[in-house]
């Protein structure tokens, strides 16, 4: 059998969700998903973004072997707000083939012609809430936690297929021992200035994480509402993501900042698990996965920065300074090497220019395309 399956049943869904193991099997910077939480986030009824969008998986069989994979996304909550009709693409993995890649494009744009699209935009996973973007430069090392990894040959692939550039997403590499003292130094003084305005930072609260995370649902909403391919989420996709962050959720590591009680600003930073997870053969975490999972989070050296946003009326106070300074020194004491900052736009000169004075360098480069249809 050559040619393209639609995606219909339990056993196709597995066989989509496995390939990208047999693709990456002598990559040593692969870092596998989790089978369960890939299964959940592809399938109508276990995760929230299903109940206003909806997507369509495609699977390329090459005498009767699996040789690429694709899906067809059509985010109605992104086009409602944004007031567009764009479709998307994400989940694509394939062989090193201009054929295969343009079959299956092409499959994923016929879909989406169908379901009124106009352009094609990804890759999005399913959507930019969720890990996407396509890496462009920067192989050498595995991807961090919830940032994604791909063959070096993808972006000659997606320009065989007329995909065009839409914008870069930057990942900058952070080393403690680079950094210098002085972000934590002056940190006591920004937040004195900051109580002055009755501005204050703290910990999240673990165990009120539901009533926390309504809040930061909030400021999320408002902070993140320019960038591009925003679509707010939805309570119950923002309930799922805290629900899923909170095995990892080191409550140093995520901040809060108050005006009077009222949130204006969060940044969360997680270890970075796929130190452990690539390590867990196939995604599986039965029989022995749960257990590298659950001794390996002790010896995390690096943390992502994965959100950081405060409300537009509260920038440029020292609120996003106190943040970096409080995640330095949770990592300094907990003896880490450093961490990652991502993903951030090119052109967010702001977050930008924060994180280059902190001596990050940019070593991973993300890109997003798009096509007219």
């Amino acid at each position: 059998m050559t040619g393209i399956v639609t995606v219909r049943d339990k056993k196709q869904l597995k066989a989509f969700i496995d390939f990208p193991h047999d693709l990456y099997a002598d990559d040593a910077n692969y870092v596998p998903e989790l089978f369960i939480a890939q299964r959940d986030l592809l399938t109508p009824g276990k995760h929230p973004f299903h109940e206003h969008s909806k997507l369509q998986l495609f699977l390329y069989y090459k005498d009767s072997v699996i040789s690429g994979r694709i899906a067809a996304i059509l985010n109605n909550n992104h086009n409602q707000f944004n007031n567009t009709t764009d479709g998307f693409f994400g989940f694509f993995e394939c062989v090193d083939d201009v054929q295969i890649a343009a079959t299956l494009f092409g499959t994923a744009e016929v879909w989406l012609q169908e379901h009124g699209a106009t352009t094609i935009i990804g890759p999005v996973n399913p959507s930019t809430n969720e890990p996407c973007g396509l890496l462009v430069d920067g192989f050498d090392k595995p991807a961090q936690a919830m940032m994604v990894y791909n063959k070096a040959y993808y972006p000659a692939l997606l320009e065989a297929v007329a995909m065009q550039k839409k914008v870069d997403l930057l990942a900058y590499d952070i080393d403690l021992a680079e950094v210098g003292d002085r972000p934590v130094r002056l940190e006591g003084a920004l937040r004195r200035r900051l109580q002055q305005k009755q501005i204050t930072i703290r910990p999240v609260r673990k165990k009120d994480l539901v009533n926390e995370a309504r809040q930061v649902k909030e400021v999320y909403n408002a902070a993140w509402d320019q960038n591009l391919g925003f679509v707010p989420m939805t309570d119950n996709e923002f309930n799922y993501l805290a629900k899923d962050l909170k095995m990892v959720l080191d409550e140093e590591f995520c901040l809060i900042a108050e005006h009077n009680g009222e949130q204006i600003g969060f940044a969360l930073a997680i270890p970075d698990i796929n130190e452990v997870l690539i390590k867990v053969k196939r995604g599986r975490l039965l029989p022995t996965g749960i257990f590298k999972l659950l001794f390996g989070m002790k010896r995390i050296s690096r943390v992502r920065v994965l959100a950081l946003g405060v409300k537009q009326e509260y920038r440029k106070l020292g609120i996003e300074a106190c943040f970096y300074a409080g995640i330095i020194r949770r990592a300094t004491a907990r003896g880490m090497q450093g961490g990652e900052c991502s993903w951030i736009l090119e052109h967010n000169d702001l977050m930008n220019k924060g994180i280059l004075d902190m001596n990050g360098k940019v070593y991973k480069r993300y890109r997003i395309y798009e096509k007219p249809l």
